[in-house]
Parts: C-alpha cells; structure tokens; sequence
C-alpha cells in the first residue's frame, strides 16, 4: 500500500520560489567586486534568476550542461546557481586557489560549456580558456560600464547579456535526483574528484541545516557566509538561508579582520560561518581595536579544527556561541554539529571547552561509525579510534568518473578518510587525517589535539604536527610553529606549556619554527608539503 500524498518534487528552485513569496523584502546585502555595498531582495533575485534560466536555454544550453562559476559570495553569484539549476543545468564552482593547471584539468573533466566569472578572476580566465576546448561563452559578472578589455572573444558583460531576457520562463519540472550542482575535492593526493549534488540532496541538506542543533537559523536571523561558495557548497548556506527567509550578507572578495567586522557590524549579523583562519584575523582585528561584537550571537567554525582557545575567546570575551562543525565536500557538506544535549547542559567553564573541542553530533540525516582497519565497527566509548564512515541522503555515493571508487563499499557506506571516536552521546571528534596520524610505538598519537594545544599558547599564530621517522618508536612529533609576529617564544617553554595537558608519551620531541605553514586551495594545513621539507630532520632523541 502507497500513501495518498502529492507528488511534490524536491527541487532547488523552489527554495528560491518560497524565498520570493513568503520574504519577498528581505535583503540579500553583497560587498560589490565594484566596491559598493549593493542591496537587493529575494523577489528581485528570483525574478533576475527566471530572466538567466530564460536566457541560458535562449544560447541553446540545455538540462545537464555543465555551467561553472569561478565568483565571490555576491547576490549575483546567489541568482546564477538558481538560475542555471532552474534551466535544469548543473552550477559547478571553481576554486580559484586551485593552481591554473588544476582548474583546466577540473573543467575539462567536467566538460564546462559556459563560465560565469567575477572580474577579480578575468585575467586568470583569459590564461586557462584556450586551454577548455568544450567553453563556449564567459560571461563577466559586472556591468558594461565596468567591463574592462579581454582578449576574450566569447565574452560578455553579465548585466547586458541578462538585459535580454524578460523572465518569461517556466522552472523546469526535473526528477528530484537530477543533478544540481558539482564541485571537486582538492585533490591533494591524485587527481581532483568530482562530487555531484542532486536536487534533492541539495534541499534534504538545507532543511537539515536549518535545524535548531544544526545551525539553527531562522527568518529572524541575519546570515554572512564568509564560507566561500566554491567551498564544499557553502556549507549549505546559500540554500538554507533563502529556506527560511534569512537576510543575507554576501562578503564579496574581502575575507580580511577589518572588511568582516564592518559587516558584522553595520548590519547587525547574527549568525555567521567560516574556517579558522578567517576568524584569527577578525580576532586579531578586535585585540588590536578594542571593537565588540554586540549583534553576532552564533559562528559555527570548520573545515579544520577550532581549536579551544578560539573557542574561549568568542564566549567568554565577546558572548558568541561557537558551534564547532566537521563536514565533506561529499557530505554537502555538514557531517556534524557541537550543539550541547541534554546529557550535557549542565556543563560549565573547562569542562564545557573539553566538550566543544569535539566535532559534535550527527543531525537527521547522516549516519555514522568508526571502524578498524578490518572494517569491524568500534564501541562508542569516546576514546578508541576508528576509520570514519558515514551515509546519508547527500553523501556522495560515488565520485564523477568512477574515480575513487574504494571509499564506498557494498552498504553504503563512505570511508571520509579521517580517524576519529565516537562517545557515549554520539558526540564524535576527529583526531587525524588517516594519512597524517602519528604511530609511535604501536599507538596512535592525535596531530590534530597536539596543534589545538600549541596555538593556545598567547605567542603562538599557528602550528602543526608531523611524525619523523624514529629508529626505536616508528615516530614521533614534531611541532611546527609560526610564532605571532614580535614574539620569541621558544621550544622549551611551549613543551612547558603543554606538559601536563595530553599524555606524556603525546609530547613532541622537538619543535620547529618557521615563518609560514602551506596551505591547501582549501585552507588545510598541507602536511604532505610539510613532511617533503622535513624529510631530512633528525630528532634530538634519536
């Protein structure tokens, strides 16, 4: 038996439908690549949206057809995913901090026909599109009075092109699973794999996300993700918030201290999301001014680690309620959430950072269990490490091209590549990367709790952890540091400093210093890079 319920597909487009009819003033406010802050609303967006569906089938693109956007979190950027998912293409973001070469690769794989590209990225453009044999047209998202010249033959100025259009258009009525977007993983290890939302994934995720021990956003809210949309999907945002009718605060190409602080500020956010790196500079911004934060109630911090001194200086110097995250590209990306349960309420002062150190709990929607190497689950006992695997309805169950096809087994189950353990209360916590993790002697040693504790110290910007090669334990740490600029802190005392607070045997056997730690496109420490310039480094204790 069948139940009797309406056939209502879960598309994209009809979060942007929902957005313009129920909060058809809201604001969507965007920093301008330009310069200006401009503001429009959701009835606008979704009316600018119809007229480039319209125009896109006009140019003869068509349901499936690839259509990238190398942009900044901008309205324009908002109303180009609805626009092309509307028309029934597929959006596929560009990571600009990808190396040229990466890009021309990415696009080539997936067979890119258009690209919509900030002016910021024009001249990166002009370089790689010769290079894109199936690229037919890049439009430049500005106006005619800001186009600059192009060696560009197929290019043309956003506002003009979509001037063509009246927005006489009817959304395409699409399967639910249809695709909606693509965006690739870094590719740090191999080529770049690509990872294709459906539309239902797309929309299962925002509601997912909306939730209240998610990041629990409302129509009261005022939204800035600082999180890029070429990052994992914007962890959703660009969806979620339209969901529920969030005004949205687009930071456009500025990631710095001063430029997010104005936002923050002038339009009173309450709810914002980004990696670590950004908020170090938005704290470094409010230490050397003295500038409060009297609107913001909520940032959830992921895509690395938050480590705990973050977290301490956010609810206790400006009372704003930090949620640490952990997610995936192949995720859509949110995986889990640190909102406190029940089982935790009662929980105050270090005790309450010992808890938010973790990744959190998995909301509806994703499953979860770690397992040995043998593929025998874990108990959930909230100390014994685990591969991390997960499923859901936007898990990726595989990757475009059959690449990487050994991370998805016969159930159904994902392989994230991190090693992780799980508590009593679901409350998971991730302590490595499966290819960074240190085994000394037979143990595992966590990098990721290690790095957590040395930037804790007050003369310490950043820090990582590697293993070096040991003749008696297999390995043993290393810790790299970036010292705060002005500061000498040395080695000894941050092993000082650290003593005491993991176990003994845990304790780096030396410390480097250097002047700056690569990063990934992503904004990951690049440990592989790391492990190459060390390669050669002799511990004092072999």
């Amino acid at each position: 038996m069948l139940g009797l319920m309406q056939e209502w597909p879960l598309l994209c487009h009809k979060i942007l439908d929902h957005a313009g009819i129920q909060h058809p003033h809201r604001e969507i406010v965007s920093r301008s690549i330009e310069g200006p802050i401009v503001r429009t609303t959701f009835s606008k967006v979704r009316t600018r949206s119809l007229a480039l569906a319209q125009r896109l089938e006009r140019e003869g693109y068509g349901v499936g057809d690839r259509i990238a956007t190398l942009a900044w979190n901008t309205a324009r950027h908002m109303e180009v995913w609805y626009g092309i998912m509307g028309m029934g293409g597929v959006y596929h973001t560009l990571n600009p901090r990808l190396f040229p070469e990466q890009i021309v690769w990415i696009m080539n794989h997936a067979q890119d026909k258009a690209l919509f590209v900030d002016l910021t990225f024009l001249p990166l453009v002009e370089k790689i599109a010769p290079s894109v044999p199936t690229l037919r047209q890049v439009i430049v998202l500005t106006d005619q009075a800001h186009m600059p010249q192009t060696t560009l033959a197929n290019a043309i100025a956003y506002e003009e092109w979509l001037a063509e259009a009246d927005g006489d258009f009817e959304w395409k009525e699409l399967d639910e699973n249809a695709a909606a977007g693509m965006c690739y993983t870094s590719g740090t290890t191999g080529d770049p794999k690509g990872v294709v939302y459906s539309h239902r994934s797309n929309v299962l995720h925002a509601m997912m996300a909306c939730m209240p021990d998610a990041m629990g956003i409302s129509s009261r809210d005022v939204v800035l993700p600082v999180v890029p949309m070429f990052h994992a999907n914007a962890w959703g945002l660009a969806q979620s918030g339209p969901m529920i009718g969030a005004k949205m605060v687009m930071p456009g190409g500025r990631m710095d201290g001063p430029a997010i602080y104005e936002l923050l500020d002038t339009e009173k956010v309450t709810f914002t999301a980004a990696v670590p790196t950004v908020w170090l500079m938005l704290l470094q911004h409010l230490e050397e001014t003295g500038k409060k934060l009297p609107y913001l109630r909520k940032v959830v911090i992921g895509g690395s680690a938050c480590p705990r001194a973050m977290t301490r200086k956010f609810e206790q110097n400006y009372d704003v309620e930090v949620v640490h995250a952990w997610g995936m590209t192949e995720m859509s990306p949110l995986g889990s959430l640190c909102s406190i349960k029940p089982d935790y309420s009662g929980l105050e002062g270090d005790a309450l950072l010992d808890l938010k150190e973790k990744q959190g709990h998995a909301p509806f929607g994703v499953e979860m269990k770690v397992t040995d190497d043998n593929g025998r689950a874990q108990p959930w006992d909230g100390k014994t490490f685990g591969r991390l695997k997960v499923r859901g309805p936007a898990v990726a169950g595989s990757y475009y091209g059959g690449a990487g096809s050994e991370q998805f087994d016969a159930e159904g189950w994902f392989d994230t590549g991190d090693v992780a353990h799980i508590d009593a209360h679901g409350y998971m916590q991730v302590t490595d990367r499966a290819k960074d993790v240190i085994k000394s002697g037979g143990e595992w040693i966590s990098t990721i709790a290690l790095e957590n504790l040395a930037v804790g110290h007050p003369d310490v910007a950043e820090a990582a952890v590697i293993g070096i090669r040991h003749a008696k334990w297999d390995e043993r740490p290393l810790l790299i540091v970036v010292r705060k600029p002005g500061k000498e802190v040395a080695g000894a005392d941050l092993l000082q400093f650290m003593a005491g607070k993991v176990a003994k045997w845990w304790l780096p056997d030396d410390v480097a210093f250097v002047d700056a730690i690569p990063h990934t496109a992503t904004g990951k420490i690049q440990k592989t890079r790391l492990r190459e310039q060390f390669r050669d480094y002799r511990l004092p204790t072999e």
